[in-house]
């Protein structure tokens, strides 16, 4: 079974920093996509960045400059390092994996984990 563990979420006052993390296992395809979301309960979850299994990376306008989307693959582990953090990133944020990134919606998805910012 594909897994996914999450962690480096925690609550921060605005303008400070925190990286995310995601460790991978079970996933068997040699090609694959990984990404992050996020979902404010009562509202529909954001694709927040993606990276493509040549290392492109692509950003929701709203998180570009201040988010960095990056992998370990010797550790099978994805990062998310959030910068300049602002109230409005307040959100439950998913680590996701497919085998494309058309797939990430309907791929894996970690147990999420809470972000605050005030």
């Amino acid at each position: 079974h594909v897994q996914l563990v999450e962690s480096g979420g925690g609550s921060v006052q605005a303008g400070g920093s925190l990286r995310l993390s995601c460790l991978v296992s079970g996933f068997t395809y040699s090609s694959y996509c990984m990404g992050w979301f996020r979902q404010t309960p009562g509202k529909e979850r954001e694709g927040v960045a993606h990276i493509d299994n040549d290392g492109r990376t692509r950003y929701t306008d709203s998180v570009k400059g201040r988010f960095t989307i990056s992998q370990d693959r010797a550790k099978n582990t994805l990062y998310l390092q959030m910068n300049s953090l602002k109230p409005e990133d307040t959100d439950m944020y998913y680590c996701t994996i497919a085998s494309a990134c058309s797939r990430l919606m309907t791929g894996w998805w970690g147990q999420g984990t809470q972000v605050t910012v005030s």
